[in-house]
Parts: C-alpha cells; structure tokens; sequence
C-alpha cells in the first residue's frame, strides 16, 4: 500500500535570512515566517474542506518546526507528533556561523567541507552520510505506522534534501539542483521501500517565494 508523505519545510528564520548555520540549535520563527505558517494552515484548513485528508501531522521537536507546524494541527484538530530524529543535521562546531566566519575559524575543516565528502563530520557534528541514514531511517517507521495513508511531516532544509536524494537515487555528493523552500509542500508516494516523488516545492499559498538557506555563500553546489 502506498503511504503518501507531506514534507514542509519549517517557516523563515532571522539566521535563514543572513545564510546562519543553525543546524541543532533551537531558533524560532521570524515575524515572517510566522505569516508564513499561517497562511499554510490556511491552505490546509481549505483543503480539507474540499475533501483532503490528512491522518496525522509529525514535527521535528526543534521550534521552527514546532511553530511552523502547530498552525496546521490547530486548523485539523490533530495533534503534533514531535520526532528529535527528524531534526535538521548538526553541524556541531559551525553552527552559529554563515560560510565566511567558518572559513576564518576553521579553514582546515572548511576546505574538506567544500570537497563535498559525504565522510565529513564538521567538529562535534554529523557527516551527511550519517545525517542521511538518520533521516531515511526515521521516515521508516512513519510509513510503517500508516499503510495507504496521508500525512504530514515538518521538519527542515537538510531533511528534505535527503527525502529528495534517496526518491531520486542521486549521491549524497552531487550539487543540488533543486529548491528546498521556507513553508513548501513536497509530496513523495512510498511503497514497498521506494519513495517516488509526487511533487516539489510547491508554494502557492505564498505571495513570494521563501529563504532557501542551503544555498550558504561559497558552499559549492549549495
């Protein structure tokens, strides 16, 4: 049976604005983003009244996620199912920092950060390669939980870029070549372990377009 998955990006953040690393640190929405996640719920809110359903709504525990996602619950009336596994990658010691300030602070590490490895673990953080089986290994039992179902799950930019990798079988060292947008609706279809996406990037309940915050300054392919 097919399990449909909504993944939304949290709404803007200050440090999405200024390209700011935040990784695991706990940054709340912006008045921005804010209005964002209103105008979200709203969408849902209107789609529901026109028959969509929605069977349960996950969120990362982080509160940009929280906040971006309690709007939706509130107009459904389902609770948040908040999940620390599905909280964006930790980027340990540069988190707090955009690209210049890490280049500065931490050169050495900053050069193996630009080759792309796949292996490489910012200090005190996660590799991409651990952060993406972290992810692709949380969804599992959200699939598992809601055969032929619907739901929603709201968590951050990184997450999302795994969600896409592992539908579309690109390597985690590719340059991205697609958009992970402040408060956008990415429909992805899974069944029997494969994931094949329904659409991306979908933001029509916004008058303009979000931060995209992965494309951080000097990062290659970002």
């Amino acid at each position: 049976m097919t399990t449909q998955i909504l993944f939304i990006r949290h709404g803007e953040t200050d440090w999405n604005r200024i390209k700011r690393i935040q990784g695991h640190i706990d940054i709340p929405l912006a008045t921005t983003g804010i209005a964002q996640a209103q105008r979200l719920a709203r969408r849902f809110a209107d789609e529901a009244k026109q028959g969509a359903r929605l069977d349960a709504i996950y969120s990362s525990d982080l509160q940009r996620a929280q906040q971006t996602a309690q709007p939706i619950g509130d107009a459904l009336g389902l609770p948040l199912q908040l999940r620390e596994s599905l909280r964006e990658r930790s980027y340990g010691a540069f988190q707090g920092h955009d690209s210049d300030e890490i280049a500065l602070r931490f050169p050495d590490e900053y050069a193996q950060w630009q080759t792309r490895d796949p292996g490489f673990a910012p200090p005190e953080g996660e590799s991409q390669r651990v952060f993406y089986h972290r992810i692709i290994h949380a969804i599992e039992p959200l699939v598992a939980a809601h055969p032929g179902g619907r739901i929603a799950c709201v968590a951050h930019g990184g997450v999302l870029d795994c969600v896409r990798r592992f539908a579309c079988g690109l390597p985690l060292d590719a340059p991205r070549d697609y958009q992970l947008l402040n408060t956008s609706v990415n429909v992805v279809d899974f069944e029997d372990g494969r994931a094949t996406i329904v659409s991306w990037a979908d933001i029509v309940h916004l008058d303009a377009g979000g931060a995209d915050d992965d494309g951080l300054k000097k990062a290659p392919g970002r």
